[in-house]
């Protein structure tokens, strides 16, 4: 009697999931992308630049032209701390599975609220210590208002909230268009900076938004690991079901925490128009509420890893505007491929991060 047998190859490869990883290894495994990055796009910008300028001259722009001088390296650390503060607000709507896509407009409404007060003040002569009050308040109160509208009909009519928040972005730029025109209806498209309605200094121009941010940095922690508040987030997060079960009420829950988001985007707007700008303009949140989603998710939401993490990101868009006017590049046109390059290195590694390779293991015929 004669049988067949059915021989099933295995695979070459398995992916299988990770079950853990060391954090020394993370960290190797992102500077090998981050250096990768580098160097593929050292190469790009070499052959593109009509200077005559190569490989290592692009890695010394990124690493030391870019860190010249004390301003620079204290902007460059000011810079950190508003994308950790924009990735900040961002955290408890993620942990709770409300996908907040709108931190461009929270920030941008702030802003514009921060300099409505300061156009006025400066109008009427008021007293710089009253405008102040009302540029905290106004900026905070208006980032909040921003994402609550998107949160109080998610809560209570169930609606989209990605494509919600996302609306609300135009809307906010639009406002401010609509305003620059109404304060200036004869100018180019921009306001008249009114730093004598700024905030105050604390040693030099850096130092305020640092710190205020540094506290912002501490509640939140605090918040999210140690409050019922930030506990209720969290299960709403992982089961609106099982949080409704134990006497959640998720309606509010939802709105509560995206009072705490709006309030620190509006704060975000409050430094960039009445600490560092002065003025304001539809490009003033610099697209912050899309690069901290990259920041928060590279971070799996912890604060203090997110510092690293918005640093990594900073530094290399800081390194490539150094290097657009070092190699002569005359547009954001290259130094966005360089970025997106990078990005895509960056994002690309949590890969093997998550996942390893098994190969087939070789096996002897058996007769």
């Amino acid at each position: 009697m004669e049988t067949n047998e059915n021989h099933v190859k295995e695979p070459l490869l398995h992916i299988v999931k990770r079950d853990n990883m060391s954090v020394g290894m993370r960290i190797l495994i992102y500077a090998i992308a981050i250096s990768l990055g580098l160097l593929l796009t050292g190469i790009f910008c070499a052959v593109s630049n009509k200077e005559g300028k190569g490989v290592l001259d692009m890695f010394h722009s990124v690493f030391v032209r870019a860190f010249d001088t004390k301003s620079e390296r204290w902007r460059f650390i000011r810079d950190i701390a508003l994308l950790l503060g924009v990735s900040l607000a961002i955290v408890p709507a993620f942990k709770m599975k409300f996908w907040n896509l709108g931190g461009n407009g929270q920030i941008l409404i702030g802003c514009l609220a921060c300099y409505a007060c300061m156009f006025y003040g400066n109008k009427y002569e008021a007293q710089k210590w009253v405008i102040n009050i009302l540029m905290v308040v106004t900026s905070i109160g208006m980032g909040i208002v921003w994402a609550v509208i998107p949160a109080i009909f998610k809560a209570f009519f169930k609606t989209n909230e990605s494509l919600f928040t996302l609306m609300m972005n135009y809307i906010a730029t639009g406002l401010v268009s609509v305003f620059i025109t109404v304060w200036y209806p004869k100018g180019s498209g921009s306001v008249k900076r009114v730093k004598a309605f700024g905030l105050p200094e604390i040693f030099n121009e850096y130092v305020l938004t640092i710190l205020i941010i540094v506290l912002v940095a501490v509640a939140v922690t605090i918040y999210l690991k140690k409050s019922k508040s930030g506990f209720e987030t969290s299960l709403v997060g992982e089961s609106e079901n099982t949080a409704k079960y134990v006497g959640i009420n998720v309606k509010k829950v939802v709105i509560r925490t995206l009072i705490l988001s709006g309030a620190i985007c509006g704060l975000i707007g409050l430094l960039l128009t009445g600490a560092i700008n002065y003025t304001v303009s539809e490009d003033m949140a610099n697209n912050m509420g899309f690069t901290a989603i990259m920041t928060a998710w590279l971070a799996k939401f912890n604060p203090f890893i997110m510092i690293a993490t918005c640093a990594i990101i900073n530094f290399v868009s800081n390194g490539m505007r150094q290097v657009r006017m070092d190699f002569g590049f005359y547009n954001d046109a290259i130094s966005n491929v360089v970025l997106g390059v990078i990005y895509f290195f960056i994002i690309g590694c949590e890969f093997f991060i998550s996942y390893k390779i098994v190969f087939r293991k070789r096996k002897e015929d058996t007769v």
